[in-house]
């Protein structure tokens, strides 16, 4: 049964139109943005950027006018998002607010929390982040620790934080954190490890929040630490229905771990690839880009198969798990490739444009297959849609 998740599928012939116009777009916008910047796509914050997305209508595009948005279908929104990574453009700051928080608070959320957060993602100027992993958890959500308690000095409902969140992608950028925390007693029972969670929108500047960047090996500062120490939450900040933490989740990751973006981080090395071969490639290179355009075209096609079954209501963890692992495997080995078929030594300090993407790209790599979910968490998802555990 699961295997029927995959199912041809194409973008509607009415959501492609739009792909034109924000060819457009992007040709101007990024005109002057070089090759090495290119490689930096959905990692690479431009708040003004993501201002001007908005403007357009190409933000919070599924969410109803109402609340700023335009009502789109989700194919439509599959065009932009899949335009903006293949030309690399700069969308960080309002990326996962867009892919997930959003759509979140729409269908978890209370009439209020819809009103305060989704206008101003729509609009771009409202940025949030996933607190997911912990330390000596990793990809084991079932393992955090990080606990919220009712404030017993206050008669308003409110709550008390403490705990600490790690690789919380875009953390020191972002406005709002969306954490995923123990409200419920802790339990050696392994069948019941899941409940108990509950998630919450913490304000980053709140007092007691403390953000501090994780600088990587390629110089960048992505990844973040967040510490926690006794934040007030407000009894508005709870989202959905407390205990249901990880059935929220749930859905969530679906849509973190299903788009062109677990495809598409290295796509700017390709590029330069094909450029660098040109119009005459040895056997052995021309060999290196048909297998790997080969094996883009059968990712994409995994995506569209996931996004159809999203927008029909369905929970597709298994396809969307199967989506990442492929996914990151294929954009680590894109670096390898292009080592072995093109005799271009790496550097980030001058060099052509090709030997500059591809220094940056072997350094972030590693962590392709790190970020949301390693192979090992995935691959017992994946066990579990098989039936295999």
């Amino acid at each position: 049964m699961a295997l029927a998740s995959f199912q041809y599928q194409r973008i509607p012939a009415e959501a492609e139109p739009l792909r034109a116009d924000v060819r457009s777009f992007l040709a101007t916008a990024l005109k002057d943005r070089s090759a090495l910047r290119r490689a930096d796509s959905w990692m690479g914050a431009d708040p003004a950027f993501s201002r001007e997305l908005g403007q357009r209508g190409w933000l919070g595009m599924t969410l109803p006018r109402q609340y700023g948005g335009h009502d789109a279908g989700p194919w439509a929104r599959y065009v932009v998002i899949e335009e903006l990574l293949a030309a690399g453009a700069p969308v960080s700051a309002h990326w996962i607010a867009d892919r997930q928080s959003g759509p979140l608070i729409l269908r978890y959320g209370t009439e209020a929390q819809r009103q305060k957060y989704l206008p101003g993602i729509c609009k771009g100027e409202v940025y949030f982040c996933i607190g997911m992993s912990e330390p000596n958890s990793g990809s084991d959500l079932a393992s955090i620790r990080s606990r919220a308690v009712r404030d017993e000095a206050a008669d308003d409902g409110s709550w008390r934080l403490s705990g600490q969140k790690v690789w919380t992608t875009n953390a020191h950028h972002a406005h709002h954190m969306i954490a995923l925390v123990r409200t419920g007693p802790s339990t050696s029972d392994k069948a019941a490890r899941h409940e108990g969670m509950s998630q919450f929108i913490i304000d980053l500047k709140a007092p007691g929040v403390t953000v501090r960047p994780i600088r990587d090996l390629a110089g960048g500062e992505h990844f973040n630490e967040v510490y926690l120490d006794n934040v007030r939450l407000d009894a508005d900040a709870l989202i959905g229905t407390e205990g249901q933490g990880w059935e929220q989740v749930t859905a969530e990751l679906a849509f973190e771990r299903s788009g062109p973006e677990r495809f598409l981080s290295s796509i700017a090395l390709l590029h330069t690839l094909i450029d660098s071969v040109a119009a005459q490639p040895d056997a052995l290179q021309a060999n290196a880009v048909g297998r790997l355009s080969a094996r883009l075209v059968v990712l994409r096609q995994m995506s569209l198969s996931v996004t159809a079954e999203l927008a029909d209501g369905g929970h597709p963890a298994w396809a969307a798990s199967c989506l990442k692992d492929l996914g990151a495997a294929f954009e680590q080995e894109i670096p390898e490739l292009a080592q072995q078929v093109l005799d271009v030594a790496p550097t980030v300090d001058g060099g052509s444009d090709h030997a500059q993407v591809l220094a940056a790209l072997m350094q972030m790599a590693p962590s392709f297959s790190l970020r949301g979910g390693t192979r090992e968490i995935l691959r017992g998802i994946i066990a579990r849609g098989l039936g295999l555990r």
